[in-house]
């Protein structure tokens, strides 16, 4: 049978039915982790699970989920018997007692709107208050961030220890309970261009809560990620690309004697866009344990801090993913994936040299015969390369036949940020596709993360232009090897990678159809309406703005939609305050004056991303009807039609 034709055992529903995301790790005083697991069935509720306890540990319909920075991260903290959330719907504080596991109390005070926002929370046993990110939203245009105390014996009465700065992230405290270091950073800059770290003293006077504020490191074109004190307190931990590599450094509180932990050609670190990542802990002896990324793969290593020696975990090398890692005494716990194994909470144990996996994000088995096995591949793009990851057709019903001529369609992914990266995680939207007889090739286009600062820095002035080259590179890369069909090509992606494949259409004339999903269509409007961690951003990846008015215009899809000639379908969140509905609905408008192939599906109450196991399936099975219809064949599955406007009568 012809490729697309496949009838495939992965289908849409198990996808969002079988499948959660388990997020956020963390470990408590006396080394219970916890996580949060995302939930489509469950319109796509956080909910909070323990490796104690068999049931979920917020009741419904509390969802652990904060909207600072938009991206959330850091909901919550496990502390002193206590579970501290931050709710979505209403962005506060609410507290749960493990010891009667009855009643959630609220900690905060309402607001209007959701307009006090709390993230990336820490205990302070000393003052008995939460230290945590505040977000406050004055008005639509004056947001104001700042770390603050709020109390948990005083109503949650809420003080501010520091603000001034655009940007706060990763408050920690020291062992005894005198200093607090952070990051912060100012626009125009992201965590990822260029962050400071501070210190301050915590004192027990109400009226001034953090004294002698000062800037331990953070030069120009320096991005630091989680500080952390050694568990004796002696030192500063945290993570810096000063040697183009985001390596392991140590300090002491007077940021003295700075010390390179372990000098190589590496990632211990990763685009700041969620709060509540951690790469790194210290096991008993006061050694890290740490995940870092080489080539687009993560390892799991010790390190002696004395010797500076670095040494694999041997039982944990069957995974190539590896976050959110946190080390209590003998036992690390972290989240972990590779290409044929899907997303596990894994325990492991230094003494036995074994791991435990202690929740899987499916509750079902895929036989291999259907499961595609990528290849990491590199290619040449332009003067430079770029790095992808391929997966051919792969369903064990269906063998091809060594004498057929036909060649498969490819799907070009390409993901979001544009600062960020794809990995060989395993990924049944992947397998959705490879297993009905579509190619898939995940592109890390230049700016991607996990290949160093320099490679990370390329696409700044150039978005639009490298990412767009990559994608496009890659692709025939495949075509030139005779592993895919020159005349079948088509590309998607979400969010910057809508933006990407929106510019991939209207700029070049090279893939055959395409779906944006949440995607910018007009930069001027993304610049002029976005929410405040992302209203600078685009200063370095295409210039300020208004003063480089002419380049916005110049490369956005809008300004070339009189050379569109392919189809598209859209997807939108209704709620998206990241992209606005009105960037889709411009292209949507314009493909339908040009009286071109063109869908557009708008999902209520989603926001940037979809959560919801209805919407998921939708967008899914949505787009592969629609590339069907395209390119004229019959797919296997019984999907709900989707309406295409101006598509050719057979």
């Amino acid at each position: 049978m012809s490729y697309g034709t496949w009838l495939s055992p992965i289908q849409s529903a198990l996808i969002v039915e079988k499948t959660i995301s388990p997020i956020e790790i963390q470990v408590d005083e006396q080394g219970t982790a916890y996580w949060l697991e995302l939930r489509p069935s469950e319109s796509g509720r956080y909910a909070l699970r323990s490796n104690k306890q068999q049931d979920d540990l917020l009741p419904k319909p509390f969802n652990s989920r904060t909207r600072v920075h938009e991206y959330g991260g850091g909901s919550y903290l496990v502390a002193n018997n206590r579970i501290y959330f931050t709710n979505f719907p209403d962005q506060r504080i609410y507290q749960l007692n493990l010891q009667d596991n009855q009643t959630v109390v609220p900690l905060t005070g309402e607001s209007k709107d959701a307009a006090q926002r709390y993230a990336n929370m820490i205990f302070d046993s000393y003052r008995q208050q939460i230290i945590c990110v505040h977000e406050n939203h004055i008005d639509e245009h004056n947001v104001q961030n700042s770390i603050a105390a709020v109390s948990v014996n005083d109503s949650g009465s809420l003080k501010t220890l520091v603000d001034g700065y655009d940007f706060y992230s990763s408050p920690s405290m020291s062992p005894d309970g005198k200093y607090l270091v952070w990051i912060c950073w100012n626009h125009p800059n992201m965590p990822w261009d260029q962050t400071e770290l501070w210190i301050g003293e915590l004192t027990n006077d109400s009226n001034q809560l953090l004294i002698n504020k000062r800037k331990l490191f953070g030069k120009v074109n320096e991005s630091i990620l989680q500080p952390q004190w050694s568990p004796d307190g002696k030192f500063i931990y945290f993570v810096s690309d000063r040697s183009n590599w985001w390596n392991i450094y140590r300090t002491t509180s007077d940021g003295q004697n700075l010390e390179h932990i372990y000098d190589i050609k590496a990632e211990f670190g990763g685009p700041g866009w969620q709060f509540g990542t951690s790469y790194y802990g210290f096991d008993a002896d006061q050694n890290l344990v740490a995940a870092y990324w080489t080539n687009g793969l993560a390892k799991l290593a010790r390190i002696n801090v004395q010797t500076k020696t670095l040494t694999p975990l041997p039982a944990t090398e069957i995974y190539t993913d590896i976050r959110y890692v946190r080390v209590y005494k003998n036992k690390v716990y972290f989240l972990a994936s590779s290409a044929v194994r899907p997303t596990e909470v894994v325990e492991y144990d230094f003494n036995e040299n074994k791991t435990e996996v202690l929740c899987r994000s499916m509750d079902l088995s895929i036989d291999e015969r259907y499961l595609s096995v990528p290849e990491m591949i590199t290619f040449k793009t332009g003067d430079s390369i770029a790095y992808g990851i391929y997966y051919p057709p792969k369903n064990g019903d269906y063998p091809i036949s060594s004498d057929s001529t036909e060649l498969p369609p490819l799907l070009v992914r390409t993901h979001g940020g544009p600062t960020s990266a794809t990995t060989s995680a395993f990924n049944l939207r992947i397998q959705y596709w490879t297993s009905r007889g579509f190619a898939l090739l995940d592109v890390n286009y230049r700016g991607s993360t996990g290949y160093g600062r320099e490679f990370r820095d390329s696409l700044k002035d150039n978005w639009g232009i490298y990412d767009v080259q990559d994608c496009i590179a890659g692709a025939e890369h495949l075509v030139q090897q005779k592993k895919v069909d020159r005349n079948r090509l088509t590309i998607d992606g979400g969010s910057a990678g809508g933006y990407t494949t929106l510019c991939a259409l209207t700029m070049y004339d090279y893939f055959s159809a395409g779906a944006s999903h949440y995607g910018v269509s007009d930069l001027e409007l993304l610049a002029k309406d976005t929410h405040k961690f992302e209203s600078r951003y685009l200063d370095n990846l295409i210039g300020e703005y208004p003063a480089k008015q002419n380049i916005y215009i110049e490369r956005s899809p809008m300004t070339h939609i009189k050379s569109l000639s392919k189809p598209i379908i859209f997807f939108q969140g209704a709620e998206d305050k990241i992209v606005l509905p009105s960037q889709a609905e411009l292209m949507v408008n314009a493909l339908r004056e040009k009286h071109l192939p063109v869908a557009y599906v708008l999902f209520d109450g989603e926001q940037h991303g979809f959560r919801q196991a209805p919407n998921i399936q939708k967008s899914l099975d949505g787009e592969f009807y629609f590339f069907s219809k395209i390119f004229h064949f019959n797919m296997a599955d019984k999907v709900d039609p989707i309406p295409i406007e101006n598509l050719p009568v057979d």
